[in-house]
């Protein structure tokens, strides 16, 4: 037997009593409410699903599933701890920089541009290219679709309403990304929060879409989907990835987390890679 290779006549360890659960409570929310979670990584939907049973103070997954089945306001409270926003503006100032000085030339060579934000959450990410895009003299010709499966989160994302004690260190990501003017120009503060202007986002629609069962909905330059796909399993990542390249148009642009790549995806041969360190990449001709 070859070294490090599975032992055939050693039982398979069957599942254990919670991720059978699991898995009968992901299939249950699919047929019942058409939201498909099947395809996301274990271990960040158990921990997830855990923290939902103590807050819900549920006894166990199955009394979850029950709860869910027959209440669509628990399934409402649940899908926010399945999608929980992690967020900020500017996040990883040195992909900002890098699509200001790389991508947004190539940009300007278009008549008209189109921008995915997908998994948008909260809205950060979008509120961030429109910024970006305004200082470049882009935004009045730039159409910003900001998508994602969780209704609560795109209400926030539509209002540009954001903490004031978080955009004190949003700043600081907004000067490190080449900010060209004082970031509390973009917003007015009231009552602990930060407005943030409207006009940076007259041009965006925040709309519902599935990157597990939805298709492609318009031809775009660049797709920025970051944080996301790391909590998908390697299926859902290439079926993602399958969506972004039909999504952008020759040579267009995609951005992915810190933490994400292509390398060793279906898509890998896809895509030639602009900024590494970055996790910026171009669609190959």
């Amino acid at each position: 037997m070859t070294p490090g290779a599975p032992d055939p006549l050693r039982p398979i360890e069957p599942p254990s009593d919670i991720d059978i659960e699991l898995k009968l409570l992901m299939e249950a929310i699919f047929l019942k409410y058409s939201y498909d979670f099947r395809n996301y990584t274990g271990a960040s939907q158990k921990r997830r699903v855990l923290y939902a049973l103590e807050q819900l103070r549920l006894p166990n997954v199955s009394a979850l599933q029950e709860q869910v089945l027959h209440d669509p306001t628990v399934f409402a409270q649940l899908l926010q701890f399945l999608t929980i926003p992690v967020s900020e503006m500017f996040r990883d100032p040195g992909y900002f920089l890098t699509l200001r000085q790389q991508v947004v030339p190539v940009l300007q060579t278009y008549p008209s541009v189109k921008v995915w934000v997908a998994g948008c959450s909260t809205g950060e990410e979008a509120w961030s290219l429109a910024i970006l895009l305004r200082e470049e003299g882009l935004l009045e010709r730039t159409q910003i679709y900001a998508t994602d499966i969780n209704p609560a989160s795109l209400d926030k994302a539509r209002q540009g309403i954001f903490p004031m004690d978080a955009v004190r260190s949003y700043t600081a990501n907004y000067q490190r990304a080449g900010g060209r003017r004082a970031f509390s120009d973009y917003y007015t503060a009231a009552y602990d929060a930060a407005r943030f202007d409207p006009a940076l986002c007259a041009n965006a629609v925040f709309a519902d879409h599935s990157l597990a069962t939805d298709s492609v909905f318009a031809e775009t330059q660049l797709v920025s989907c970051r944080n996301v796909l790391i909590y998908f399993n390697r299926a859902l990542q290439d079926r993602a990835l399958r969506l972004f390249h039909e999504s952008l148009c020759h040579r267009g642009f995609l951005g992915l987390g810190a933490k994400e790549s292509i390398d060793f995806s279906a898509f890998a041969t896809r895509f030639d890679t602009l900024a590494r360190a970055e996790r910026i990449y171009r669609k190959v001709s």
